[in-house]
């Protein structure tokens, strides 16, 4: 996965408001930049839970609570990888935009529900419990948490504390992942460990 100031846009949907200010009217979507730039006028791409292949064009561009010519990496000061920032899309996508989808430049994520990954299961004193085939976890992908189950790679019976293993992850719904993406999983209510995605499937 292509990570800071390079790389295609990606911003992590973690806030959505109407908007109605300076003659424009849409939907704001706020979150973090996590690479790439945006303007007014490019086309983003709304990808996750079913709102994918929605391709609509960027209205107006916040950075720092301000209207702003860009946002993103080399934007300006304040401005980079992991800066929060405000995009404005048209109202009719209003309905299709919820938190732990990405916008992102049209065709570089997509959305998935399953992968494959190495997970690291914490120290018992850390909440750290046995994990065995078929587990229901929760999946804390970006701003996205989805309900998901395991499946053990590799001969493996169970995963105990402090032990690394491949596993296959299926979730509920399809989620914007990347290989090489980070992610975290709660297992009963306490998080248990956390993982590195090695590979992606549909």
């Amino acid at each position: 996965m292509t990570e800071g100031l390079t790389g295609p846009f990606l911003m992590v949907v973690e806030d959505v408001f109407r908007h109605a200010s300076r003659g424009v009217r849409g939907v704001r979507v706020t979150g973090q930049v996590e690479r790439g730039r945006v303007r007014a006028g490019d086309e983003v791409e709304v990808v996750g839970f079913g709102g994918g292949a929605a391709t609509v064009p960027v209205l107006a561009v916040e950075a720092g609570g301000l209207r702003a010519a860009e946002a993103g990496a080399g934007a300006g000061a304040g401005a980079g990888a992991g800066t929060n920032a405000g995009v404005v899309l048209p109202e009719a996508v209003a309905g299709a935009l919820e938190r732990g989808q990405v916008l992102a430049e049209p065709g570089t994520v997509g959305a998935h529900r399953h992968f494959f990954a190495d997970l690291d299961v914490l120290a018992a004193d850390q909440g750290g419990v046995e994990l065995r085939d078929g587990e229901p976890l929760a999946v804390y992908l970006r701003a996205a948490t989805v309900t998901g189950t395991m499946a053990l790679l590799k001969g493996t019976e169970v995963l105990r504390p402090l032990h690394q293993g491949s596993v296959a992850v299926a979730l509920e719904h399809p989620v914007p992942v990347e290989r090489g993406q980070r992610f975290a999983v709660r297992h009963a209510g306490r998080a248990v460990g956390s993982g590195t995605v090695t590979g992606l499937s549909r």
